[in-house]
């Protein structure tokens, strides 16, 4: 049990769909918000670039990067891809529902990605929690 205030009290899988298969484990990074890959993340850094979000400056290199969903330019799919051959693309991602874009994105770039989960990430997860994600069957589990 976490006696660190986060709202996970057990360690249990959570089933979602698999859209991007593959395994990863690492810091969960929350927003809220939907993302556009392009012109909302620098693919050279990895860093958020929307100046509205209150996670501008913020890496997404090596986290479990979890949002709604994207929007905007179908070249975000290439901004994702562009952000794994520079080694800064998220370890794997996690949406409430996935949309196109970003599922091309994760797909091209081999970047683990699950949606549509049992239970809403928004209510489970905090930011800095550490997370497996196994999207190859489908489920991401809070390490303790």
């Amino acid at each position: 049990m976490k006696m660190s205030g986060n709202k996970n009290t057990n360690s249990k899988r959570i089933k979602g769909r698999t859209i991007s298969r593959g395994c990863a484990e690492g810091e969960v990074l929350l927003i809220e918000t939907p993302i556009s890959f392009l012109g909302g993340v620098n693919s050279a850094t990895g860093e958020i670039t929307d100046k509205e979000s209150k996670h501008d400056g913020v890496s997404v290199a090596g986290k479990i990067l979890v949002f709604p969903s994207g929007k905007g330019s179908t070249v975000g799919s290439y901004v994702m891809y562009q952000l794994k051959k520079n080694k800064k693309a998220p370890a794997a991602i996690i949406n409430t529902e996935c949309e196109t874009i970003v599922a091309v994105g994760a797909i091209i770039s081999e970047i683990p990605l699950l949606d549509k989960t049992k239970e809403d990430p928004f209510d489970i997860l905090e930011n800095g929690d550490r997370v497996i994600v196994n999207a190859t069957e489908g489920w991401f589990e809070i390490k303790k």
